[in-house]
Order: structure tokens, then C-alpha cells, then sequence
């Protein structure tokens, strides 16, 4: 026993006298790249060794194989030429330059649009877009497409950041009339426009009034209107998911209506409605685990109440499955608030912005914890937000 308990203290000894410069290079790639990635940035600070390894191939590919990042989520404000991000993983706020391809005459004031892995895909105020890693500020500049018919929404789906393999699809057309038109960075060319037909399963199908507006008075004598009225960082917004094989990409129509356009059957579906067309709601969905939710900020009873559902497709009916405290939610009441979100695994960023309040909250689906976030100020300005992107902050992304 004795000399097995001194084996050991020795192996302990040799350990704890051990360091990472005795390392072999592969092995040192492998480690580090599993530090968070605001820290891999001061790498090359530490060492000459450090920082060449930093810059290499071999590095980014290690960063690569992590399965997984916590996610930065992009924000979007009135100065459209800067790059603000909450960092999940740190729980604060950082300012990032801004991308010089972004600061070029015709790119100025472009909005962020999509966003899938490491990646941030921007349209500028002609219709082009520009697709760039917001972390090491490379960026490139799509191939011109013809808008075609009236734009509905924008959808971004990710492969391989490392090899940079990444689609952007555009969904056009006026309901019952849809369809799609691919980029495939790949090939680095736009697809032929694909007409989608309507899924004949699909037993929710709207009037063709559905998306006119309807004025009407609410409980405390305003007038409302069921055309919704979004903000221009969120006019396209959409949600991606890949189930089973099958591409899928969601998004609101005008009146609030979720529409399910199947990439790989090419077909499109109307979710029933989930609320009545003359009630006061904001709305929008999210995607989470690769599922879609949707997140609802309603009022009833001289109260607010925020909401997380799920689509169940066998019984046709949404499925409350997350709703803030009363307490919480109180203060949103008569605020006249517009909500936008975004999924990034298990959590949900949601900014809450109207003239009178403006306001961040993470929802974790895990711990089921609701938390209002700081006030972000930089250089002593406090900034409000009016939506966000979530991307996952690597490196080794490429566009």
C-alpha cells in the first residue's frame, strides 16, 4: 500500500510540474481551442509559439471540431454601422469592428438579416447581400439576384463553418402564390426559382382577405391594426430547420400567420392562428433545438402576459410551453410594445422596445429561469436595441 500511495503522489507530482509548452503542437491546438472565444483572441499575446499556432490552419481546424459554442447574439440598432453583440457565455456586452467591406459607401447602413453558425448575412439598401464572419471581420459579397416578386422572407442555413458551406434561400411571392430562390456558396450562384405548391394536407387555409389590414378599437379605446408593422431588421425574418432530412423555413405573414415552406417537398403549409385577428399581440418565431416556437406578448384583464408555444402537427393545435411570471410581465402591460427574438439552443433572446420602454430578456427552456439583462452602455451612451441575430462566435468561420 505504501508504495503504491507513493506511485501515486509521484504521477501527481510530474503533473502539476508539467506545462502546456510540453506539449506537442497537435495536442496544444486541441486544448486551447476549447477556451471561450473572446479569450482566443489574446493568444498571441502570451508567446511567440502561441501566437503562431493562433494563426494557423491547423488551429482554426481544431476550433472547428468543437461541437458547439455558447451563442454572442448581434444587435441591432439605429446606427446601423457598428457592431454591438451580448456574449451568452460571459453575460456582457461587446463592441466588435465593425466590418470595412460594411463601411463602404454602397454597403453603409446595411441590417443584418440572417444569421446561421458563425455567420451574419447582411442586405444592403439596393438589395445585395454581403455575408461576413462578425468575429474576424472577413466578409464577401453574394452574386446580384433579381428580386423578382415581392420579397417575404430571408433564411440562412450553415454546413460547415469551416469549409464555409452555407445556403441562403429568399422566399417571395402573395399567398397562395410562394416560391424560393437558393445561393449556394458552394457553387457560389443563385438556383433556379422554385414555384411551392400549397401541402394538400394543409386544412387552414386563410381567406384571401386574411392579410388585408383591419383597423378596429381596442379595450382602452385606441385603434389597432392586425396589419403588423415590423421593424426593418425584422421585415424578413424567418427561422430554419432541418428535420428528418427535410428543410423547412418559417416565417409571419403580415396579419401574424406562421407559414411553413418545405424546401425539400416544395410545398408550403398555414399554421392555424393563434390568436384571434381582432386582439392586441406582438409575435414572433423562434427556432430552438431545431424545432419552431413561437413567442407571444399579449394583454387580457389589464395585464401582459409573455408566452413560448409549440406547434403540435397531429392534433393541428399550439401547446403552451414556457409563459413569464405575472410578476415579470406586468410592467409590459399598456407599453405598447413590439417584441423580436431569436433562438440559440435551449435560450431565447427577446427585446421588448416601444417609445416608452425598451427592455433584453433570456429565457433558459432548461432551468426555466427568466432574466432581464443589463442596460448596455458604450463610451458612457446607453444604447437601445431594437432586435438581435444569434450566431455562434468561431474564428474558424469562412465566407
Amino acid at each position: 500500500m505504501e508504495i503504491g500511495n507513493g506511485c501515486i503522489s509521484k504521477k501527481r507530482k510530474l503533473v502539476e510540474e508539467g506545462s502546456l509548452d510540453e506539449l506537442n503542437e497537435d495536442l496544444l491546438e486541441r486544448v486551447l481551442s476549447w477556451l471561450p472565444t473572446s479569450t482566443l483572441f489574446r493568444l498571441g499575446s502570451v508567446c511567440k509559439r502561441w501566437k503562431s499556432m493562433a494563426d494557423s490552419q491547423s488551429f482554426k481546424l481544431a476550433c472547428s471540431r468543437i461541437p458547439s459554442r455558447d451563442p454572442w447574439f448581434y444587435m441591432v440598432d439605429a446606427d446601423l454601422n457598428r457592431s454591438i453583440v451580448f456574449d451568452s457565455a460571459k453575460s456582457s456586452w461587446k463592441r466588435l469592428n465593425h466590418p470595412s467591406l460594411l463601411l463602404r459607401d454602397h454597403n453603409r447602413d446595411s441590417i443584418p438579416v440572417a444569421a446561421s453558425g458563425g455567420l451574419v448575412c447582411f442586405r444592403n439598401m439596393s438589395g445585395g447581400y454581403i455575408v461576413c464572419n462578425p468575429v474576424t471581420g472577413s466578409c464577401r459579397e453574394l452574386p446580384p439576384v433579381d428580386p423578382g416578386q415581392s420579397l417575404l422572407a430571408i433564411a440562412m442555413n450553415a454546413y460547415s463553418n469551416y469549409h464555409g458551406s452555407y445556403k441562403l434561400v429568399l422566399v417571395s411571392g402573395d399567398l397562395p402564390k410562394l416560391s424560393f430562390k437558393v445561393y449556394n456558396s458552394i457553387t457560389d450562384c443563385w438556383e433556379e426559382e422554385i414555384m411551392l405548391r400549397r401541402n394538400a394536407d394543409d386544412c387552414t387555409k386563410s381567406n384571401d382577405n386574411d392579410e388585408d389590414a383591419v383597423y378596429f378599437l381596442s379595450t382602452a379605446g385606441n385603434v389597432v391594426v392586425t396589419n403588423m408593422q415590423r421593424s426593418p431588421s425584422k421585415q424578413y425574418s424567418s427561422v430554419f430547420t432541418l428535420k428528418d432530412g427535410e428543410e423547412i423555413v418559417y416565417f409571419l405573414t403580415s396579419s401574424g400567420r406562421v407559414i411553413a415552406c418545405n424546401l425539400t417537398r416544395k410545398c408550403f403549409s398555414e399554421y392555424p392562428r393563434l390568436l384571434p385577428v381582432f386582439s392586441e399581440y406582438s409575435i414572433d418565431v423562434v427556432e430552438c433545438k431545431g424545432e419552431m416556437l413561437v413567442v407571444v406578448l399579449s394583454e387580457f384583464f389589464e395585464s401582459a402576459s409573455l408566452r413560448v408555444w409549440r406547434y403540435d402537427p397531429k392534433t393541428k393545435t399550439w401547446n403552451q410551453i414556457a409563459a413569464m411570471p405575472p410578476a415579470m410581465s406586468h410592467e409590459f402591460y399598456d407599453k405598447k410594445l413590439d417584441i423580436n427574438c431569436v433562438g440559440a439552443g435551449d435560450q431565447v433572446f427577446i427585446c421588448l422596445s416601444s417609445a416608452e420602454l425598451c427592455s433584453y430578456v433570456l429565457y433558459d427552456f432548461v432551468t426555466n429561469r427568466w432574466v432581464e439583462l443589463p442596460e448596455c452602455s458604450v463610451n458612457g451612451e446607453s444604447l437601445e436595441f431594437m432586435s438581435a441575430l444569434s450566431f455562434e462566435p468561431r474564428i474558424e468561420a469562412s465566407v
